[in-house]
């Protein structure tokens, strides 16, 4: 799959780091999963695409969001050189959207603080299923292949 399909537009391919030296595990939250699979998705072809072979991409599945903070503490337990936090939190009737966005951003936020390994924010925070559906793999492009890119030059940063 070639990354024209994702619509990058922030992206220079040219500037990548190749991968194949790097290990990555992808923290990808069950809820909403018609969404997540597809980020995920995303964001395995944009390692795939830049070298980093199969067997050094893993996956750890969380019920939710919030669950996505202690999967990726979890994950930097591991010999990994980037974690890839994924999920999709859509508005509902009530302020627990609001609570749970904050919460995954803060907890991945402070993840990054207290570690020497990057984990990257792939987390979808849309008032709809429509604008989900549009960002990951939609009109919008997929914000899992971007991830994916960010994860890359963030493995060549902390790498150096």
């Amino acid at each position: 799959m070639g990354s024209s399909m994702y619509k990058i537009s922030h992206a220079n391919l040219v500037e990548i780091p190749n991968g194949s030296k790097f290990k990555f595990t992808l923290v990808v939250s069950q809820w909403n999963k018609s969404i997540t699979d597809k980020l995920f998705e995303g964001c395995y072809n944009a390692l795939m695409e830049n070298g980093v072979m199969s067997k050094n991409i893993s996956r750890i599945d969380v019920p939710g969001s919030f669950e996505l903070i202690f999967g990726s503490k979890k994950a930097l337990e591991s010999k990994v050189d980037v974690v890839v936090s994924i999920g999709s939190i859509i508005k509902g009737e009530t302020e627990h959207f609001n609570f749970i966005c904050n919460a995954v951003s803060q907890g991945i936020k402070d993840l990054n603080i207290s570690s020497k390994i990057p984990v990257i924010f792939c987390v979808l925070t849309d008032n709809t299923i429509d604008q989900a559906k549009a960002r990951s793999g939609g009109k919008h492009g997929n914000r899992g292949y971007d991830a994916g890119i960010a994860a890359l030059k963030m493995a060549s940063i902390a790498n150096s």
